[in-house]
């Protein structure tokens, strides 16, 4: 059955993948589900997403061209992800659960940040285009609101090489995050930016 309008509201402080990938022989990205790891909980984020989508919207299919309104409810405003990069993860589980067909078809979108200590979510609603235009405008106001600062981002990075002992660092660059084996170079796979070094034992044991 096909509707032109859903909303899906998702509990828990939204979360993003976009910094973490894997890729397979084919340069496909991959999500690990199992590795013990913390990014573990972006698969089943998403996975959580698909759900309360199909759960709470049971005879929607939306296939035409949409609007998208994501409303992001922070726990705290001083440390939660970039809200550019919460799209990610919400669209792709949105995808998984049916309710749309391709993440594609969002086509207008507007994105809102707000916090609740209490109660953090994520509500989205999408329209189909064929019912549903869209407006918007930027206003002055009359009395400024006192300014919201942002500090420049750290330049520090984390870095790759951890403490190796004596005999590994003769043949070995990293330590595997995963076994904690000392490995070459040649026989990693990185991930996170570079931040995070496998071995390919153990990126072969995920997928």
């Amino acid at each position: 059955m096909t509707h032109n309008y859903a909303k899906v509201i998702v509990k828990g402080s939204p979360i993003s993948k976009s910094n973490f990938k894997l890729f397979n022989v084919q340069g496909r990205a991959i999500l690990p589900y199992n590795s013990g790891k913390y990014h573990d909980r972006y698969a089943l984020y998403e996975e959580e997403i698909a759900y309360e989508a199909r759960s709470q919207n049971p005879s929607t299919v939306l296939s035409e061209a949409l609007i998208a309104v994501l409303k992001v409810y922070y726990k705290s405003s001083k440390r939660h992800p970039d809200t550019n990069n919460i799209t990610k993860s919400i669209f792709d589980g949105i995808e998984k659960s049916g309710l749309i067909v391709n993440d594609a078809q969002i086509r207008r979108l507007i994105i809102e940040e707000f916090y609740d200590s209490e109660n953090p979510r994520f509500e989205l609603e999408l329209f189909g285009e064929s019912s549903y235009s869209m407006e918007y405008k930027i206003i002055s106001k009359e009395v400024n609101d006192n300014p919201i600062e942002y500090a420049p981002p750290s330049n520090k990075k984390k870095p790759i090489i951890k403490n190796i002992s004596k005999a590994s660092k003769k043949n070995n660059d990293f330590l595997c995050e995963i076994c904690g084996k000392g490995i070459s170079k040649e026989s990693s796979v990185s991930a996170n930016g570079g931040k995070m070094i496998i071995c390919k034992t153990c990126f072969k044991k995920l997928f």
